[in-house]
């Protein structure tokens, strides 16, 4: 289960794959709720599989980071320019960041008046921090903007690979296809 030099292997595949299907629902799932009101029927709902999802892909986010940490990456094709490579790792690590910036802020939304998160009814993930309105505020604020910025680099990062695909035809994608 190592990566060779031209493609990944499947766990990480696997992972990257599950992580992305994950980000992109959470994502939908709260634009969606941030045009709902609280006396709307799927308002308590939205919130609670925005949760649960959330806290199941920082688990994955992390478990993903983990598994790529002092792995072989397949090389980059020599066609490649240097400002692309660059880029592309400032991306990766970019999402690498975002895979676990933007659901700790959201716990910490979650669970700053001292009430844990409820995982699909299954167990709940405990409150760890003391309750407080103003760290309650800057982690709204925080996950608001993440999330932005999360969709942004998702965009360039499917953009990139897409030009990779269609213009370059040097079969980037496919090493994670």
């Amino acid at each position: 289960m190592t990566n060779n030099d031209t493609e990944y292997d499947p766990v990480t595949k696997g992972l990257h794959w599950t992580v992305a299907v994950l980000i992109i629902v959470l994502l939908c799932l709260g634009w969606y709720m941030v045009e709902l009101n609280y006396y709307d029927r799927w308002y308590n709902a939205s919130l609670e599989w925005h949760k649960a999802l959330g806290m199941l892909a920082l688990v994955v986010g992390a478990v993903k980071i983990c598994w790529a940490t002092g792995r072989h990456v397949p090389a980059p094709p020599a066609s490649m320019a240097a400002w692309e490579r660059l880029s592309a790792r400032a991306m990766h690590w970019t999402l690498f960041a975002m895979m676990i910036a933007v659901p700790v802020s959201g716990y910490i939304v979650s669970t700053s008046a001292g009430q844990g998160i409820a995982i699909f009814g299954w167990f709940e993930v405990p409150a760890v921090l003391p309750e407080s309105e103003e760290l309650r505020d800057l982690a709204i604020e925080l996950h608001y903007y993440l999330a932005y910025i999360t969709v942004a680099v998702v965009l360039l990062h499917t953009a990139a690979a897409l030009k990779h695909r269609f213009v370059d035809g040097d079969g980037t994608p496919g090493r994670m296809l």
